[in-house]
């Protein structure tokens, strides 16, 4: 469903939130390596995350990305914007540029009731409480090693 980068961002996300919670920010290096990710990929992606806001980085020897309080509220749907847009959002399946209600495709309303239950899908929890998930092993990222 999502392409390989959104994949890493989502997994790099939910690993810094983890480190983040216990004060600690981390490097590129670490997030490849944790995620099982190319370095070089993934400092790509997080240097995307951090234009759209989606984490914070510092620079310096105690620099790295980190999540705070400001990105409490970041969703599964703001980390798939940042990295792939809003086509998985809008936009008529079949690429037809005037599908609307009143002029709709083949697809029109079927891709409409399936886009309403990706957006619930990924709005319905922030990235913090999936990496809170995580740390307690109510759910697993088998990439991530944390458990």
């Amino acid at each position: 469903m999502f392409s390989q980068a959104t994949k890493y961002a989502i997994k790099s996300v939910i690993y810094i939130w983890t480190q983040s919670m216990e004060d600690k920010k981390v490097g590129a290096k670490e997030i490849g390596t944790e995620i099982d990710a190319p370095e070089a990929f993934t400092a790509k992606i997080l240097q995307t995350l951090v234009k759209a806001k989606i984490i914070g980085s510092q620079k310096g020897p105690n620099g790295g990305f980190y999540t705070d309080e400001s990105h409490t509220k970041v969703t599964l749907k703001d980390v798939v914007r940042a990295i792939e847009g809003d086509e998985l959002f809008a936009g008529c399946s079949l690429g037809l540029p005037k599908c609307s209600e009143k002029n709709p495709c083949p697809l029109h309303f079927e891709v409409v009731a399936v886009r309403k239950q990706i957006d619930h899908m990924l709005t319905s929890k922030s990235i913090k409480l999936l990496a809170v998930e995580v740390i307690k092993g109510t759910s697993r990222l088998s990439d991530l090693k944390l458990l």
